[in-house]
């Protein structure tokens, strides 16, 4: 089979893409599905303040995996990539679901995270195989919806699971789920199988991921395990600049670079991947913080705080499909990331509001405006950057843009998480020490601050409500960056062919 510009249309093109959005449902899923269960699971394992590398570790793994999945679906065909991301992820769920530590579980979600990358990645390379830019504006608003909907499932399945029988099956919930995108994607997912002579970039793979952990530890630590000006952070510091230089380097000599800096050459892959990192940034890292608020000031249940985030999800939903249907039927793009990084603004100012009394509608207001502002931008940095790449370069051009999007996603959770747990442990300082005693050995959960007496308990809500909002500060100070980038975002004709490669294939998967 030859691969042509004829897009894949039908029937075919419909099992395809559920094949993938199952895929993706997966990874998305586990994004969020460990929200509500945070508080409980620090309060059964310990280790609060390594709450954030829960969510920072599977972020991190999925973000430094997402060049090297793209550069080995390019090179031996997206189908088998795909096929072992699933099967990484399935271990790393089953292995994660019997953590007896913090420790373990951080590594295992770390595993999860590698499998991850792998998913999201290729399903998002498969479908510009498959489908024109033109398009596909429709296809990526899906994409879209699918990380609304695994958003607002994570949650729910989080919170039931947590309270009805066990933060484990958190974990053990993906199995069913994998089982059967694994079964769709070997029976059904039908692509070119292409043969070439590769040489895989290890050593620029293990450069780039030695460089970006370096820098996430950086942000996670200062300030919380390690003093800013202390050795360890400049060391962490000296060791990410040295590291990411030499990955630079590494990319200029080697025979097939993992992240080919031929794409840096268009501004419009400049400006998109920026964007993505920022945006990622501002997004994980505060949306992560928000089920917390909502269990501990409001006193919801698990599964009440994932029914609360509801509206923000809505919002990301309605907004993604609406905005890719409106891209392929006019066939442009630019107005969408500058409205959707407005509203961002917005919405994080807003949340920034958010205190021991503001009414529940009036939180979940908030919630729509930035899930409104997160719909309009996402998916379409991704058709952007896609449209933008020669053939030969879909692959990784896909998986560089994302990984930007889950670095920033990743040094936004540590960021943030850094943030909160240096200021609140100010405010508590500041309370009556007889109240701090009572203190001392609360873990956040939600179950033991409920029985905290009655003057104590409103204590230390004030002082993490005073301590959130410097949380959502930051995430507005930083979605201003994309704003303004968004207007340098050239508006590129959509094509309406794939533009598919004209090598010859041989074999079929």
């Amino acid at each position: 089979m030859s691969p042509t510009d004829a897009p894949l249309t039908g029937r075919p093109l419909r099992f395809v893409f559920a094949a993938l959005m199952l895929g993706m449902f997966l990874a998305a899923l586990d994004q969020t599905i460990v929200s509500t269960a945070l508080p409980t699971i620090v309060g059964d394992l310990g280790g609060l303040n390594h709450l954030s590398w829960v969510v920072t570790a599977y972020l991190l793994a999925s973000t430094v995996s997402t060049p090297l999945y793209g550069k080995l679906g390019d090179m031996y065909g997206r189908k088998h990539i795909f096929e072992a991301a699933i099967v990484i992820f399935l271990v790393g769920s089953v292995l994660a679901g019997l953590s007896q530590t913090m420790t373990e579980l951080i590594a295992f979600r770390a595993l999860q995270g590698i499998g991850a990358g792998g998913l999201i990645v290729g399903a998002q390379a498969i479908i510009g195989d498959i489908v024109p830019p033109r398009e596909r504006g429709r296809y990526m608003g899906l994409i879209g919806s699918v990380f609304a909907v695994a958003s607002v499932a994570g949650p729910l399945l989080g919170g039931f699971f947590v309270d009805n029988l066990s933060w484990r099956w958190v974990f053990y919930v993906n199995l069913p789920v994998g089982a059967l995108a694994l079964l769709i994607v070997v029976t059904r997912l039908h692509l070119p199988s292409r043969r070439t002579s590769h040489r895989i970039d290890y050593l620029g793979a293990l450069l780039l991921s030695g460089g970006v952990a370096a820098l996430i530890l950086l942000t996670s630590w200062g300030g919380n395990e390690f003093a800013w000006r202390s050795k360890p952070i400049y060391a962490m510091a000296i060791a990410g600049v040295l590291l990411l230089i030499a990955f630079v380097w590494r990319e200029t000599r080697a025979a097939e670079p993992i992240m080919p800096l031929r794409l840096f050459e268009s501004r419009v892959f400049d400006v998109a991947g920026a964007m993505g990192f920022t945006i990622g940034m501002a997004m994980f890292g505060a949306i992560v913080f928000i089920p917390l608020y909502l269990q501990l000031v409001y006193g919801y249940s698990a599964t009440k705080s994932g029914l609360a985030m509801i509206p923000l999800m809505a919002g990301l939903l309605v907004a993604s499909i609406t905005s890719g249907r409106a891209i392929s039927r006019i066939g442009r793009y630019k107005a969408f990331p500058i409205a959707g990084t407005a509203l961002l603004i917005v919405g994080m100012f807003l949340l920034s509001r958010l205190g021991v009394g503001t009414a529940p509608w009036l939180a979940s207001a908030y919630m729509i405006v930035v899930g409104i502002g997160i719909g309009l931008v996402m998916q379409v940095l991704v058709l952007v950057v896609q449209n933008d790449a020669q053939p030969r370069d879909m692959g990784v051009a896909t998986a560089t843009a994302t990984f930007f999007r889950s670095v920033g996603g990743s040094f936004g959770v540590a960021l943030f998480g850094a943030i909160f747990a240096s200021r609140l442990a100010d405010q508590l300082k500041l309370l009556p020490a007889s109240s701090g005693k009572v203190l001392a050995g609360l873990h956040l959960n939600p179950e033991q601050a409920k029985h905290l007496p009655p003057e104590v308990h409103t204590q230390f809500l004030n002082a993490f409500s005073h301590a959130l909002n410097g949380v959502f500060i930051w995430g507005l100070a930083i979605a201003v960056i994309p704003f303004a980038l968004s207007w340098f975002l050239k508006e590129v004709p959509l094509r309406t062919t794939v533009h598919r490669s004209t090598e010859p294939a041989v074999g079929a998967d």
